[in-house]
């Protein structure tokens, strides 16, 4: 990770041997003597990743060097260089914001181990930063329906909290968007967003991951590396796939969650960490704790305010409004001319059961926008979406009720509609047999919503266990 690099120091010999050790790892290096001169530099150079800052300097020393920088460039990654007899201002010009300090006479290996770390944590906040306007302008949560409007509300009353939050829902419904969101909106916008895909990481090098190692730790281990909990301190750590996490790794991360706390990979040495955990899982936790497969001390920990993601079938009012989203995204990434989606086309897209939800909904539409003609048909439309009807598992859903609707005959509006609830509700544990949690995964309500209501119209408790 190479990165420009700016080094003050009086002592010119100093300035000298860290240019030469630093271009020969590749990066570029900048010297100055004085802190005015930084000062100068860093204005017409804004693009510094790293600056090295003596303390003790003739002029303007290091301390009033180190808060004019906080004061124009807050996001300026500062590493002090204290003398002996200047520790003790080191430690003082840590607490105004330098990142790390190191003591003269450090070796080459130690300075570069120092300038690794560090421009790990840049490249962090730089991902994080383009993500962000990523965000702003094209990862907005679309929808109006009444199940996302729900999803809305639970992110804008947990955002402002510090509480830890649990997303369900299954793959592609749009999980770590929500994350983005609760730490968007939250006091912790300013700090990293830091994600771990839980599912993409070996077993054996998890703990590495979200810990960090130390070097010669294990075999490859050749420096020593931040962990994810560090590089969010502040801020927003996103376990994805939390529930493909091994029970050994499960109890490291109930420590961290329970006393703020956490020991590098090969260190007995203990580090303190302020960090909002949100995770997401596609599985069902409360099976896998039943199943001795995840812990549950863990998923209580964690689920502290559970948010559950409908599928994008239990929202198909709110496909018009993705599409014209996404179409407007793909447009403008590839250079096409506007295109029109004919009505019979749209419905097409709405009457698909969308088993991959909305990742494969913003697919088929990039493709769509590709392949297709200027005004996009029914013909346009791949097999499985022309001639989708009502996708199989809701056949006897709607077979159900419309048996139901056959037996009214001028029944009163209030009570058709919730004989209608009722059987809707009946045919969706029917065919999830009894378990409740899926049942209303599949009718876009939270799990307690749907307690209440099978409670309220009289269902039997067989039918709710």
């Amino acid at each position: 990770m190479k990165g420009r690099i700016l080094v003050v120091d009086d002592e010119k010999n100093i300035g000298r041997s860290m240019e030469m050790i630093h271009e020969g790892e590749g990066h570029q290096v900048v010297s100055v003597s004085a802190g005015d001169q930084a000062l100068v530099m860093i204005e017409k150079h804004g693009d510094f990743d790293l600056v090295y800052l003596d303390i003790q300097m003739p002029g303007m020393d290091g301390i009033e060097t180190l808060e004019k920088i906080r004061e124009s460039w807050p996001d300026l990654a500062v590493v002090m260089i204290s003398g002996h007899a200047t520790v003790e201002k080191a430690v003082e010009a840590l607490k105004l914001g330098a990142v790390d300090f190191l003591e003269k006479g450090f070796s080459k290996s130690r300075l570069l181990t120092t300038t690794n770390a560090v421009m790990e944590r840049v490249n962090l906040r730089r991902e994080n930063r383009d993500l962000r306007r990523s965000l702003e302008g094209e990862g907005e949560i679309i929808g109006e329906s009444d199940a996302l409007q729900m999803v809305r509300d639970q992110i804008a009353r947990v955002a402002p909290s510090h509480a830890r939050v649990l997303i369900t829902g299954e793959s592609g419904t749009g999980k770590e968007l929500v994350a983005r969101a609760i730490h968007q909106s939250s006091d912790r916008a300013q700090k990293p967003f830091v994600r771990v895909n839980c599912a993409a990481i070996p077993e054996t090098l998890i703990e590495s991951e979200l810990f960090g190692v130390l070097k010669g730790a294990y075999t490859g281990a050749d420096r020593d590396r931040e962990g994810k909990f560090s590089a969010a301190d502040g801020g927003t750590l996103f376990l994805d796939e939390v529930a493909d996490m091994s029970l050994k790794t499960q109890t490291k991360v109930l420590r961290v969650l329970q006393e703020a706390e956490f020991e590098k990979v090969g260190s007995s040495n203990t580090e303190k960490v302020d960090v909002r955990v949100v995770a997401a899982t596609n599985k069902n936790l409360e099976t896998a704790v039943a199943d001795g497969e995840f812990r549950e001390d863990l998923y209580y920990r964690l689920a502290v305010v559970p948010v559950h993601l409908p599928p994008l079938r239990a929202r198909k009012e709110d496909i018009p409004l993705l599409v014209e989203n996404f179409q407007r995204e793909f447009e403008n990434k590839h250079g096409l001319a506007a295109k029109h989606i004919e009505t019979e086309a749209m419905e097409g897209l709405m009457r698909y059961g969308w088993p991959g939800n909305i990742r494969e909904l913003r697919n088929q539409v990039e493709r769509l926008l590709i392949m297709g003609s200027e005004r996009i048909g029914l013909g346009d439309l791949p097999p499985e979406l022309s001639d989708a009807k009502t996708p199989a598992k809701f056949k006897s859903l709607g077979e159900g009720l419309a048996a139901l609707a056959g037996t009214l005959h001028g029944q009163a509006l209030g009570e058709s509609k919730q004989l209608f609830e009722r059987e809707l509700i009946r045919l969706a544990l029917e065919r999830r047999h009894g378990n409740v949690t899926r049942a209303a995964q599949d009718l876009g309500v939270e799990r307690t919503n749907l307690h209440k209501k099978i409670r309220r119209l009289g269902l039997t408790e067989a039918e709710e266990n």
